[in-house]
């Protein structure tokens, strides 16, 4: 696909940023795990490009959705069996699965708890997707090679168009991140978010 077409992905009225495990317990203050090189590189770099990304989205009046890791139940048990192999889930409520406060949701803004790598496994974002009219999914977050590339493929047998902002995503290095958006390439339109911006720029304000 031609990654800088307007015409390929961009539907008025009908297009969702999904901004995807910008929580706490990912790239915040409750990491399981915190790496010093991984934060580095999302504070430098990562965050201020989904601010921007967020920031653009909602000036272009773009339906602005998040995920975040949390289970349903208290112990996890609603997980998927990948995230219990690897210790991943965070108890529903906790601080850990709170979006961080960067990037914040406002009061009508969906918030969708997930237990699987792909939001489309353990919610019901195809359910609301459909209802409020999108058909195109521009996602953002964490992480390039795992949930983001689930919610690319996912998204993209259902039918919908994807554009994933490459500079607004991460993986745990950047070797994972370039190969990650090299293997799911031809599942979605990839521009960095200063691109996504002129785009939405040059589009009438009656035409968004």
């Amino acid at each position: 696909m031609e990654a800088t077409s307007q015409g390929g992905w961009w539907q008025p009225g009908a297009t969702a940023l999904l901004l995807v495990d910008l929580q706490q317990g990912t790239c915040g203050d409750c990491q399981p795990q915190p790496q010093t090189a991984f934060d580095r590189q999302f504070n430098r770099n990562t965050l201020p490009a989904a601010q921007q990304a967020l920031a653009v989205a909602r000036h272009a009046r773009l339906e602005v959705i998040y995920t975040v890791i949390a289970n349903l139940t208290a112990d996890g048990r609603d997980r998927s069996l990948d995230y219990k192999r690897c210790a991943m889930g965070f108890s529903p409520g906790s601080r850990a699965a709170q979006v961080i406060p960067e990037l914040a949701p406002l009061a009508d803004e969906l918030v969708l708890p997930k237990s699987s790598s792909s939001p489309f496994s353990s919610t019901t974002l195809d359910y609301l997707l459909r209802n409020i009219g999108i058909r195109t999914l521009v996602v953002i977050g964490l992480l390039t090679d795992q949930c983001i590339d689930h919610t690319v493929k996912d998204a993209a047998d259902r039918g919908y168009k994807v554009v994933c902002l490459q500079d607004a995503c991460q993986a745990e290095t950047p070797e994972r991140h370039a190969a990650a958006l090299a293997c799911f390439s031809g599942y979605c339109n990839q521009i960095s978010v200063a691109e996504f911006e002129s785009i939405l720029i040059r589009i009438p304000p009656s035409s968004k």
